[in-house]
């Protein structure tokens, strides 16, 4: 089972890209690990996340860095060539949210 369940907040304004037929919003999630260092700070992961179609528009439009959001997906890894370099990236695709905090210039507060 490929499952993952992830409560952060955006790290930067989420990245909308527009297909002919499709959406795709990319973002990453800061999101606490639950251990603190030897500093007594939280210790936090980045996660990169993609989210895909109808509901990447709404996520752009009414998230923005800063703000809280659960998402549920899956955890996907691929990998392509640059200059004969293989580069491999691991992210989380989407597939529902929600959100915990809203966009403050779209009055859903």
């Amino acid at each position: 089972m490929n499952k993952v369940m992830l409560v952060g907040r955006l790290v930067k304004e989420p990245e909308l890209k527009a297909f002919e037929d499709n959406f795709l919003c990319k973002f990453t999630l800061a999101v606490n690990t639950g251990h603190i260092n030897s500093k007594g700070e939280k210790e936090v992961d980045f996660i990169p996340v993609a989210l895909w179609g109808k509901r990447a528009e709404t996520f752009n439009k009414y998230m923005k860095k800063g703000n809280m959001v659960s998402i549920s997906g899956k955890l996907k890894i691929r990998n392509f060539e640059v200059d004969g370099n293989r580069k491999y990236v691991t992210e989380v695709v989407a597939e529902n949210f929600q959100f915990l905090e809203w966009n403050n210039k779209n009055e859903m507060v």
